[in-house]
Parts: structure tokens; C-alpha cells; sequence
């Protein structure tokens, strides 16, 4: 597929994915989250110094914060990412025990601007759909792409998602970087190297 071939096929596919995962009620999303929450610590193992990067959910995404209060209860260290400009990579700040979060844009919330930043070693990432080689449609915006580009090494990726959100096949560019793991209400799904 040409690039424009596969910018195409990735709309459809967003178009697909939005509707999917608009379909799914709000106490069908709650179950969810705590379900999937469940299945993100049984099956993401975790060193105590590893940083985590997560993120604050918006509109119809799995709910994340069910992971955060675990993650930020256990001691473990977070970071939330906040949009600094179109074309520009995400900024991780740190989210210090007990520091308030502001609104960050896209409906986020996010550690002040003063908030030191991390370098995560596992990032948990919302999407629009996965696919069992653990390709992460994302909204086209390219922030986790240049996020990761400018990492120092490449950390952990996790996706999280509705069991819902799993499409057939999304066409992969040179750009994008598989998942490690996804993390659905239904349990945890690895991909191995070379997905």
C-alpha cells in the first residue's frame, strides 16, 4: 500500500473503531475499567523503579484512572502526558504524590507546568483499535509517534481498550511502533518480537 492508500484504509478504520467504541454504555465501560485494571496488574509485571506513563481518559476511552489510583497507591512513579503544541511530542510530567492536576487540554488533566519530567519505562496508551499484531490505531495526530521517536530507549508499550476496539488488520507504516501488550476487560493479550 502507498502512503495515501494507508492514511485511507486508517480513517475507515477510525470511523469503525469510533463507532464501536460509542456503542458500549457507560456501566458497560465502568465494568470495564475495573476489569481491566485487574487484568493490567495480574498480567503487566512491574519493577518497583520503573516509571509509568499513563494517561487521563477523555470522551468514550477505557478509563485509565482505575490503574492510575493503584499505580499512584502502590508508590509506584507516573507520569501523564500534556499536548505542549501541534507537531510537538508529548511532555511525561511526573505526577507527585498528593499534587493536584489541571486541565491540560482535550478534556486531560495533567501535573503543573513546573512538574518535573520522566522518561517512562512502561507507557500504557489509549487507541482507537488494535490488531493481533499488535498494530495501535491511534486518532492520526502522531503525538506517540514523535513521543517515541525521541525517547532515549524504547519503553513497554501497552495498549488499553475495549475487547470491542480489536479490528481484523490495520495497515502498519515504517512510523509505527507495535504494542508489547494490550489490556482489555476480557485479560491481556502479549505480542511477541517481530509482531
Amino acid at each position: 500500500m502507498v502512503e495515501d492508500d494507508i492514511e485511507r484504509a486508517k480513517a475507515a478504520l477510525r470511523v469503525k473503531a469510533h463507532e464501536k467504541r460509542a456503542a458500549l454504555s457507560a456501566s458497560a465501560r465502568a465494568e470495564a475499567a475495573q476489569a481491566a485494571c485487574a487484568h493490567f496488574f495480574d498480567g503487566i509485571a512491574l519493577a518497583g523503579e520503573e516509571v509509568v506513563a499513563a494517561y487521563w481518559g477523555i470522551r468514550d476511552e477505557m478509563d485509565c484512572q482505575p490503574i492510575l489510583v493503584r499505580l499512584m497507591d502502590s508508590g509506584q512513579r507516573v507520569c501523564l502526558p500534556v499536548v505542549t503544541g501541534d507537531g510537538e511530542p508529548l511532555e511525561l510530567r511526573v505526577w507527585e504524590d498528593g499534587a493536584p492536576l489541571y486541565p491540560a487540554g482535550f478534556g486531560t488533566l495533567a501535573p503543573e507546568d513546573l512538574a518535573p519530567t520522566a522518561e517512562p519505562d512502561v507507557i500504557i496508551m489509549p487507541l482507537l483499535g488494535f490488531d493481533d499484531r499488535g498494530t495501535r490505531l491511534g486518532y492520526g495526530g502522531g503525538y506517540y509517534d514523535r513521543t517515541l521517536a525521541g525517547l532515549a530507549r524504547k519503553p513497554r508499550l501497552v495498549g488499553l481498550a475495549f475487547a470491542a476496539q480489536k479490528l481484523d488488520h490495520i495497515p502498519r507504516e515504517a512510523h509505527d511502533i507495535p504494542l508489547d501488550a494490550v489490556v482489555t476487560e476480557a485479560g491481556v493479550i502479549h505480542f511477541g518480537p517481530g509482531q
